[in-house]
């Protein structure tokens, strides 16, 4: 069994740049009771395009 003590303290967040993200990826600022993940595959093995990071959009 997985055991977790937090102290919650004042939190301040400037700035956030982030560059990419992967295809499964959990961003949180804050506090949360539960995070649940969960994840259905549907499509053909032979139709599916595997990529590290998803592009965004860029600054400008």
């Amino acid at each position: 069994m997985f055991h977790l003590h937090v102290e919650n303290k004042q939190i301040c967040v400037g700035d956030i740049r982030i560059v990419g993200v992967s295809s499964a990826s959990v961003f949180l600022i804050g506090d949360t009771e539960v995070i649940s993940l969960s994840s259905m595959f549907d499509t053909p093995p032979e139709s599916v395009i595997i990529s590290p990071f998803v592009p965004l959009p860029s600054e400008g």
